[in-house]
């Protein structure tokens, strides 16, 4: 990945590097893809989705950190969708993440 993917989801802005996905807002956070997990879930029948991220491998997740969004917010979030793809396509393409 060349440049950086920038978001906002209303509350909070989103940026990554390819290599750090940091969040202001709120709360400010980083993480890094050698030591992250994300998930999506949803949409619902209601069209609510939840993105959750942790520190750590999947299968002995650290802390992490959750967001539900509606249906109405996910659709402005602008960007969001297509920063996470760029966040889990880096994460799938790390050596060893998620085999040690």
């Amino acid at each position: 990945m060349s440049g950086e993917i920038t978001a906002t989801d209303g509350i909070c802005f989103y940026t990554f590097d390819g290599q750090i996905l940091e969040r202001f807002g709120r709360d400010p956070l980083r993480f890094h893809v050698r030591h992250m997990h994300l998930s999506l879930t949803g949409p619902d029948r209601k069209g609510r989705r939840t993105m959750k991220i942790a520190h750590g491998k999947p299968e002995t997740p650290g802390f992490s950190f959750s967001w539900n969004y509606t249906a109405a917010e996910w659709e402005q979030a602008q960007g969001l969708a297509t920063l996470l793809e760029a966040v889990q396509a880096a994460i799938d393409s790390t050596p060893g993440h998620g085999s040690e």
